[in-house]
């Protein structure tokens, strides 16, 4: 006997769901197509297929397959700015400590090296748009910084109050200090690099990580 009342079970494209939690629900399954397979991975109808919607709904939320690709980038960016502002929280000492401004910076390193090690379909994600995101505008964060570059910039600062990085090189270098751990992370990730075995992927860290705490911490000799 065919049942028409209101309590026929629905099917679940059609029950009735919060409002945003289908676009919620996709940016997740996108964010988990990623985790596995990196950006190629992440195809708007499969997302559909996950959160169990028909894919017309996902046109609700998204013009199309590269609007969910960017909200995953943000989501993966915000992933690991998480593992980062958890390593320079585990770092004792107060604020304009030298030694603790050292290990805060090299924390932030360590929690950039040790995502793109773990998480490479996430990593690769998160820069995998040839545009300019928010996590990277200066100025945008109120309160302490939650990006990745925030919490780069404000360790750099630290150290400046703490009179290990001279207030003169300050403005801008946090771009070739991001630049060189970003890339070895490529260069063990997916380039000629990635075929190390664990240990010797390691120790390059560490020496890119002395590298940087030992260039922050020199100071430019005058001209005779």
């Amino acid at each position: 006997m065919t049942t028409n009342g209101p309590s026929a079970e629905k099917h679940p494209a059609q029950r009735r769901r919060p409002r945003g939690a289908v676009r919620e629900g996709l940016v997740a399954a996108g964010v988990e197509m990623a985790r596995t397979g990196g950006p190629d991975a992440v195809v708007l109808r499969e997302a559909t297929r996950i959160v169990g919607v028909v894919p017309n709904a996902a046109y609700r939320h998204f013009a199309d397959r590269d609007e969910l690709l960017a909200e995953v980038c943000l989501a993966a960016m915000r992933e690991l700015a998480g593992r980062m502002a958890a390593g320079v929280a585990r770092v004792e000492g107060e604020r304009g400590d030298p030694v603790a401004a050292r290990l805060r910076l090299y924390a932030i390193g360590v929690a950039y090296l040790e995502f793109a090690r773990e998480q490479p379909g996430l990593f690769a994600t998160a820069f995998s748009l040839p545009q300019q995101h928010g996590y990277d505008m200066p100025g945008t964060e109120p309160g302490p910084p939650r990006t990745p570059l925030g919490q780069l910039r404000a360790a750099l600062d630290e150290l400046v109050d703490a009179g290990v990085l001279d207030e003169g090189r300050r403005d801008g270098i946090e771009y070739p200090i991001w630049s060189t751990v970003h890339g070895l992370a490529v260069l063990a990730g997916q380039g000629p690099l990635r075929d190390l075995p664990a240990p010797a992927r390691q120790h390059l860290e560490n020496l890119t990580m002395a590298f940087l705490d030992h260039g922050i911490g020199s100071v430019d000799q005058p001209a005779e």
